[in-house]
């Protein structure tokens, strides 16, 4: 902990010295990047300042703005050997701000998820009433694009998809369309919404889900997909796979 706490204050003092004005940037004598050593003592700072840029920014969203002047007088009176506050007292401040940051953190995250679950029942209620969609007992949505004609997977099978995933307002989470490359998983391990609705759908057929947060991933917050969303996917079926392309896939 404490060994964790003095390098977090290095690391934003360091962050705070690259924050200074144009004109004082251009009064530095220019960076020498010649040698391996030269770039390898850059890229730490670099790496250290991306980091510590985003993390401040997170900060001030949460309404938390650290004054950078006076982060850099931290660092420069620890570098002389005369920090105004002894490192007990940073502990205490820094356990504080930690504190903090975790507290806005839920609080913002609760909005957040309140918000996805009201847009997420009206979308639901609209989508239900739009001509080709299905609504099944669950609550699952789904509207055919493409019809095939091969057989429907069981839950238990293994099945080789294409699919994108998206938010109600449309943000790309995930696709391997994007990634050129199907993907391959058993049926029964992925969330009900796609265990489901998958076995709806004949080999060679593309549907579109709109899965309930419930039928997807519910109150947890996964970073691109915020808590209590309703997910939209195009989902292609190519194939189900017998016991041994299942093996030879994985």
């Amino acid at each position: 902990m404490k060994k964790t706490i003095k390098l977090s204050l290095i690391a934003a003092s360091v962050l705070a010295l690259t924050a200074c004005n144009q004109e004082a940037k251009q009064e530095q004598a220019p960076v020498k990047l010649e040698t391996e050593v030269q770039q390898q003592a850059y890229g730490i700072g670099a790496s250290v300042g991306n980091f510590l840029n985003k993390d401040l920014a997170d900060k001030k969203e949460l309404g938390i703005e650290l004054d950078q002047a006076l982060l850099i007088r931290g660092f420069e009176d620890a570098l002389a050997g005369d920090a105004k506050i002894d490192e007990e007292k940073i502990r205490e401040v820094l356990t504080a701000l930690d504190t903090s940051v975790r507290t806005k953190q839920e609080q913002h995250a609760k909005v957040e998820a309140e918000k996805s679950q009201a847009e997420g029942e009206k979308y639901l209620a609209d989508n239900a009433n739009k001509e080709g969609v299905t609504v099944t007992e669950s609550g699952l949505q789904y509207e055919v694009i493409t019809q095939g004609d091969g057989e429907m997977p069981v839950a238990t099978d293994v099945v080789k998809v294409h699919y994108k995933g998206t938010l109600l307002d449309g943000t790309e989470f995930d696709s391997s369309y994007a990634r050129d490359e199907p993907t391959t998983f058993p049926l029964n391990r992925v969330i009900a919404g796609w265990t489901e609705g998958l076995q709806l759908m004949p080999v060679g057929s593309k549907y579109k889900f709109t899965i309930p947060a419930e039928l997807a991933y519910g109150d947890r917050d996964l970073g691109k997909i915020p808590a209590n969303s309703t997910l939209v996917f195009e989902v292609e079926l190519l194939e189900i796979q017998n016991e041994e392309q299942a093996a030879a896939a994985e």
